[in-house]
């Protein structure tokens, strides 16, 4: 009797990733094209809108890497504490607490000259960001409160504060009721680098570069990646197993905040309950579809980027929910999971008495 059983491969497929990835998005557009047909939309037309929305002319691209720049920086520093085995689910939070240490100093020394000011946004967002991240990481070492539960805890209470602090303290006395801060004085706005794309871009590339020279060619980004493979083994070597864990932390916690630092300076010029739209939970999306490689997050962060653009377009064009950019990302995800099964695995004939 024939049956069939499950090998490993010695290794990989060498374009198996690339197929995969290009079976997993034909088969999820398939399958949101089915899902809109059964809403009573037109399949193939939502596709093309959602091509054109995302990609296919110069202001919908400039939408796309913009909407890149946070859910990057965030993705950064989510790969960063996956690599140690350690889940922070709590980049909206961070992301939260930076654009809030960002407006912060905006609004003790609106007067100061742009030298001043934008280095001490960035400096508050990143410290901010980075205590926000590091509570969770000391409440994992010293007491052992798993930390999905914790950094998912702490984003609510980020975003709260947040709306705390807009609602009530900081809100614009000129904004008719409406919960948002006074407007960011020019110096401290981030600029433009070309057309709508602003220079937050090139923070992004900067952060990009040094952590992989962080990893890859210091003593402690060595000691990140063999805790990550066997934390025991860390331990075992002596290696400060705890110090890590608070460092990456930190580190997600710094790129985050930055993220909505950028956000709020360079995208809507003042605070405002609006900025956070969920870029610190696409970031872990992007983060496992990157298989956490810091040149596949770029690509990965544009293709989500876009799928929010192209989304809505499909709103304006279609009166397609807002919630279909997460059923798009969750079946892309799920598709591309799967699929790298098959990468690794085979299936093998085998004759049962």
């Amino acid at each position: 009797m024939l049956g069939f059983t499950i090998e490993k491969r010695q290794e990989p497929l060498k374009w198996g990733s690339f197929f995969i990835f290009l079976v997993a998005m034909v088969f999820s557009l398939g399958v949101s094209a089915l899902l809109l047909a059964v809403q009573g939309k037109p399949p193939l037309e939502a596709m093309y809108l959602l091509w054109d929305g995302a990609f296919a002319h110069g202001w919908a691209l400039e939408d796309t890497v913009l909407k890149a720049i946070p859910i990057f920086l965030c993705s950064l520093g989510v790969a960063v504490c996956f690599r140690m085995q350690i889940w922070n689910i709590g980049a909206e939070g961070q992301y939260a607490l930076g654009a809030i240490g960002a407006t912060w100093v905006v609004l003790s020394m609106p007067n100061a000259p742009v030298w001043v000011l934008m280095p001490l946004m960035f400096i508050a967002a990143a410290v901010l960001g980075g205590l926000w991240a590091i509570i969770p990481a000391l409440l994992r070492e010293k007491m052992g409160l798993n930390e999905i539960i914790s950094t998912l805890m702490f984003n609510y209470i980020g975003i709260l504060f947040l709306q705390y602090l807009v609602y009530g303290a900081w809100k614009d006395p000129a904004s008719f009721g409406f919960p948002m801060t006074i407007m960011f004085p020019d110096t401290a706005v981030i600029g433009e680098l070309f057309g709508r794309i602003h220079w937050g871009i090139l923070v992004c590339a900067g952060a990009a570069l040094a952590l992989t020279v962080f990893l890859k060619h210091t003593r402690l980004g060595f000691e990140i990646m063999v805790s990550g493979e066997n934390p025991r083994a860390a331990r075992y070597a002596r290696m400060p197993y705890s110090a890590l864990v608070v460092l990456v932390m930190g580190l997600c916690g710094a790129l985050a905040g930055w993220a909505g630092l950028i956000e709020t300076s360079a995208t809507l010029n003042r605070l405002q309950p609006t900025i956070v739209v969920g870029y610190g939970f696409t970031a872990i999306v992007v983060a496992w579809l990157a298989r956490l490689r810091i040149t596949s997050i770029a690509g990965y962060s544009i293709l989500l980027a876009g799928l929010r653009v192209g989304v809505e377009n499909l709103q304006l064009e279609l009166q397609v929910p807002a919630s279909f950019t997460g059923i798009m990302q969750g079946l892309i995800l799920l598709s591309v999971l799967a699929g790298q099964f098959f990468n690794w695995y085979s299936f093998q004939r085998s004759k049962r008495g």
